[in-house]
């Protein structure tokens, strides 16, 4: 088979997948490389079995409240290998799908880890024996758990954790420490609480959550310390040693020094981008901190060379590296690709969940905007109250100068799905009388946006 394509996409995560199929659709011949699993990190370790995981620890605590809903059963149990197995099924299934995706849209896939060299117009793709041609190259290789093996914080598969191994364990701790406090240790709390674990969370910053709006953080904190999830909020992990029985934990809180014993330890303290051992240095690609520099389209500067998603820096989220790889082969293909600055919502799925978009309230503020603000909570929304789901609210952000939605923030039950109306709204530049204009369903959850929009401008009805 010839080795000349027009476009060699590196990493078939979600970046780099999605990238193929839309160039692959634009008429050009495309390959995908992976040395590990089509769908990367997020279809087969990250976004997509954790989301199984935690509906399973959903259903669980629901049978602690059915009484509420008039029912009830006999015993309250779990299988955790059937847990476990489950969440790979799905993954499994989703892998399967993108390769149905490969095979569709004439997208030939690569086994192998690829290194690039000094091409005539692009980088040469080396893939053990086989060399690639390209007018393009988009790397879409991705990240990894951070882990500081300095003091302690490297995973053994055993008693330390990273994400990976927290997905795949032989049984649920009886006690776990988990190291910081972002989505993917939040999520991992909230998943090992719901079936019983002893769980401490430590983080270093003031607040859990950090990047969420300051009232959602606080909200979130109360929520989890409700369901018996422990924290040490600010705190600085000095060393993790290892046990006869699991791992001891030393941390600094107030000047003042802890031990923290469990069975095994979480680490999400952030992540590095996957750059090494691809010859980029030797390219000249630019590197910050483990991240390539890129410009507003993904190039590196680099003539044929591009980068998207998480290998490219901040926020580090799948449907991001998605947008970037459209946007940048779009604009590879002469089109006028679409906003890459687009408002891109965040997405936490703990028990409760957290949703996002924009800027916080403090931002706003930062920037000098004098934002308007609005609340609106869940135990005033008549659906939420008929589905005994009351916890949370809906809190948005409106420029005081032009009424433009500038920023939304949720908590609650599904908010995850509601986070996109006002995203949408966003992108569209909406403003106040945009949303006080829209007719939103009745009865539903959404509603509280709705509310929460109008309560901004002080028209809110339901308080």
């Amino acid at each position: 088979m010839a080795d000349a394509f027009d476009v060699v996409v590196i990493g078939s995560g979600p970046g780099g997948y999605v990238t193929a199929i839309r160039a692959s659709q634009l008429g050009l011949k495309t390959a995908i490389v992976e040395r590990s699993e089509l769908g990367g990190i997020c279809l087969n370790w990250g976004c997509i079995p954790t989301k199984a995981l935690l509906k399973t620890a959903e259903v669980y605590e629901t049978l602690d409240h059915l009484k509420d809903y008039g029912l009830s059963v006999q015993g309250r149990a779990f299988d955790f290998d059937a847990v476990v197995q489950r969440s790979r099924k799905v993954a499994a299934q989703l892998n399967a799908g993108v390769a149905f995706l490969m095979k569709k849209h004439r997208i030939e896939v690569i086994e192998g880890s690829a290194r690039l060299e000094k091409g005539a117009a692009a980088p040469t793709v080396v893939v053990g024996s086989r060399q690639i041609t390209a007018k393009h190259v988009i790397l879409a290789t991705g990240a990894r758990a951070r882990t500081i093996p300095a003091i302690g914080l490297e995973p053994d598969g055993e008693r330390v954790w990273t994400y990976r191994e927290a997905l795949v364990p032989k049984k649920a701790p009886k006690s776990m420490v988990v190291i910081g406090s972002g989505a993917i240790g939040m999520e991992f709390a909230s998943f090992y609480r719901a079936l019983g674990s002893d769980v401490t969370v430590v983080e270093m910053m003031p607040r859990i959550l950090s990047v969420e709006d300051e009232e959602v953080s606080k909200a979130a904190h109360k929520a989890f310390e409700k369901r018996g999830i422990k924290f040490r909020v600010p705190a600085g992990v000095k060393s993790l040693t290892k046990t006869r029985t699991g791992v001891s934990v030393e941390i600094e809180a107030g000047g003042k020094a802890e031990t923290l014993e469990a069975e095994v330890a979480i680490v999400a303290v952030g992540i590095v981008g996957n750059v090494e051992d691809m010859g980029l240095e030797a390219l000249g690609v630019k590197i910050d901190r483990t991240h390539i520099v890129t410009d507003a389209h993904g190039g590196t500067g680099v003539p044929g060379l591009y980068a998207i998603g998480d290998v490219a820096g901040p926020p580090w989220l799948a449907h991001k590296a998605s947008h970037e790889g459209v946007h940048c082969i779009e604009h590879i293909a002469g089109l006028k690709p679409s906003n890459l600055t687009a408002p891109i919502p965040g997405c936490t799925y703990t028990t409760p969940q957290i949703a996002s978009v924009g800027l916080t309230e403090a931002q706003a503020r930062e920037q000098g905007r004098d934002p308007k603000v609005g609340r609106f909570p869940f135990r005033v929304n008549g659906k939420a109250i008929a589905a005994g789901e009351t916890d949370g609210f809906v809190k948005t952000v409106f420029d005081g100068a032009t009424g433009a939605l500038i920023g939304a923030h949720m908590i609650g039950h599904e908010v995850t799905e509601m986070i996109q109306g006002l995203a949408l709204a966003m992108t569209l530049e909406a403003t106040e009388a945009d949303l006080h204009a829209t007719v939103f369903p009745h009865p539903t959850m959404s509603e509280a946006m709705h509310e929460s929009a109008l309560d901004a401008y002080g028209k809110v009805l339901h308080i």
